[in-house]
C-alpha cells in the first residue's frame, strides 16, 4: 500500500485565511530521512525471535500506524505542551523545541508499543546486532523503493508544521485571499529554489540558499591551496591530497625544509650542496673530515656536467648519481 502524495496548496486556516504552504525544504527533506530508519526499527523489534514473521511482512501495516500516530501526536503537540507547561513547573520534563528530536520521540513512543518480549530486553534495544539489522532493512527497503523519500517528504511537511512551535522552520503568514497569498509567495523566504550550482539537483528554501552554497558539493571553487585549478568542492581533498601543485611537501633528502609540491626543483637545485653533504656523510661514514666531505660535494658538482646532481629528486636517485661521478672521478685520475 502506497501513502498518497498531496498537492501542497494553500492551506485554509482558522477564520478562513489561506496559510502560506511553504516551509524549509532541507529541515522536511532531513526529517523524510529519520523515517525509514524508524519504521526499519519497529518492524525489526516487532518480529525479532518470532519464526513465522519478517520484518517485510509486516512493514505495510506498521508504516500506516506509524504515520497515523506520530501526525496525531503532532496535531495535538503544541496544545498539550501549552497545557502541560501550565500544569507543571518541573523544566527537566518539557518537550523539546527541536522538531527533528521531537518527531523522534514520536517514533519512540510508537516503537515501544510495538516490542515483542525480546524487544523490550535492554541488551537487545542496545545490541550491535539489532543495528545490523535496522541497517540491513533499511538498505532493502531503499532498493525496493518501499517508502520513496517524496513520499516520506509528504509526511515529514505535516508533521513539521505541526511541531515547529516557533515557525523556525515554516512560514506562519495567513491571507484572506489567493491574491495576497501569491504576493507573499513570491517573496516568502521559505520558498523553494533549485540550486543554481551545475549538477545539484537541490531544493531548498530561499534562507537556506547562502547556507547549502556553502556546502554544495557541485559548487566550482579555487584551489584550496592556490594553485591556478578550479574545481568541484566535492573533489576538493582529493585534489589537494593527491595532485594539486601546492600541495605540502617535506624535503625528500631529510632537511628541515618545508614548500609546495611544484618548487621541489628549485629546493633541490638550492640546497644541492647541503643535499650532497647529508648524503655523502651517511656513504663516506669514516674517511672524510666536515671540510673534507664539503670539498668533495663541491668536486662532485664540479665534474656533473649535465647536471644531474640538481635534476636528482630522492635519496637513491641522488646516490645513484654520486656512486657514478666517484668513479668516473676516480677512472680519470688513474
Amino acid at each position: 500500500m502506497e501513502l498518497p502524495v498531496a498537492d501542497p496548496g494553500p492551506v485554509r486556516a482558522e477564520g478562513l485565511l489561506l496559510q502560506c504552504p511553504y516551509c524549509d525544504s532541507e529541515a522536511m527533506h532531513k526529517l523524510a530521512q529519520f523515517l525509514l530508519p524508524g519504521l526499519a526499527a519497529v518492524c525489526i523489534d516487532c518480529t525479532t525471535g518470532d519464526l513465522f514473521r519478517k520484518p517485510s511482512v509486516v512493514a505495510v501495516d506498521m508504516r500506516k500506524e506509524m504515520v497515523d500516530y506520530v501526525t496525531q501526536r503532532s496535531e495535538t503537540f503544541i496544545s498539550d505542551s501549552l497545557i502541560e507547561s501550565e500544569a507543571s513547573q518541573d523544566q527537566e520534563n518539557e518537550m523539546p523545541e527541536d522538531p527533528f528530536e521531537i518527531v523522534s520521540i514520536f517514533m519512540d513512543d510508537f516503537s515501544s508499543t510495538k516490542r515483542n518480549i525480546i524487544g523490550h530486553v535492554s541488551g537487545w534495544l542496545m545490541s550491535d546486532s539489532r543495528e545490523d539489522k535496522i541497517d540491513d532493512f533499511v538498505q532493502e527497503m531503499e532498493m525496493t523503493r518501499f517508502w520513496p523519500l517524496e513520499r516520506r517528504e509528504v509526511i515529514a511537511e505535516v508533521l513539521l508544521k505541526n511541531v515547529d512551535l516557533k515557525t523556525k522552520y515554516h512560514c506562519p503568514e495567513k491571507y484572506e485571499n489567493e491574491e495576497r497569498l501569491a504576493d507573499h509567495k513570491a517573496q516568502c523566504s521559505f520558498r523553494p529554489v533549485t540550486c543554481p550550482n551545475d549538477g545539484c539537483r537541490a531544493k531548498v528554501s530561499v534562507r537556506c540558499m547562502q547556507d547549502h552554497d556553502s556546502a554544495c558539493l557541485f559548487k566550482i571553487l579555487t584551489c584550496e591551496q592556490n594553485c591556478e585549478k578550479r574545481l568541484l568542492r566535492r573533489d576538493m581533498d582529493r585534489h589537494c591530497v593527491t595532485v594539486c601543485p601546492m600541495r605540502p611537501m617535506k624535503c625528500p633528502f631529510g632537511c628541515d625544509s618545508s614548500f609546495p609540491e611544484r618548487n621541489l626543483e628549485q629546493h633541490c637545485s638550492e640546497f644541492l650542496q647541503a643535499h650532497l653533504h647529508k648524503l655523502l656523510k651517511a656513504i663516506h661514514k669514516k674517511g672524510f673530515t666536515d671540510e673534507g666531505l664539503k670539498d668533495h660535494a663541491l668536486l662532485l658538482e664540479k665534474h656533473d656536467n649535465d647536471g644531474k646532481l640538481a635534476k636528482s629528486r630522492d635519496v637513491r636517485s641522488l646516490t645513484n648519481v654520486v656512486k657514478n661521478l666517484e668513479a668516473k672521478i676516480k677512472d680519470d685520475s688513474s
